[in-house]
């Protein structure tokens, strides 16, 4: 096997069993979108990333599962989000709503307010959001 670059770590959610079930829906195919807060990518200083951007896909053990080139970015409003994102996330929502009341649930967690830095911080309409879509690009193990 030849060396290769370094990629950046694609991660979604927190280490544990909702990781490790999105990891699962992105190596099955069933999730080919995910959602992320702007505010996120302004507090860590991060630039969106462009398309074609390729990462390497993060399990719950720190391993590199995947690669996975993104296709696509939007960013808008929560309150925009379409039906069709939320079927491409993979997650089993059927309807916005649901879909909605899931990522309410895990942007005012505990854990995720800690790595915000706001204790009280919640969504509304107005929530600009980074929509991705992405591919896997290569499987690995």
């Amino acid at each position: 096997m030849e060396p290769r670059e370094p990629l950046a770590p694609f991660l979604l959610a927190f280490p544990g069993p909702l990781r490790d079930r999105l990891v699962a829906a992105v190596l099955s195919g069933e999730k080919v979108s995910t959602t992320g807060l702007l505010c996120e990518y302004e507090l860590e200083q991060e630039e969106l990333p462009p398309v074609g951007e390729r990462s390497a896909l993060i399990d719950s053990d720190g391993r590199e599962v995947a690669v996975v080139e993104v296709t696509e970015v939007r960013v808008l409003p929560l309150g925009a989000v379409d039906l069709q994102h939320a079927l491409d996330e993979g997650e089993g929502y059927t309807s916005v709503a649901e879909w909605r009341a899931g990522h309410e649930r895990f942007w005012h967690s505990e854990e995720m307010r800690e790595a915000l830095g706001d204790p009280a911080f919640t969504v509304d309409d107005g929530t600009m959001i980074v929509a991705e879509r992405f591919r896997v690009a290569e499987r690995w193990g």
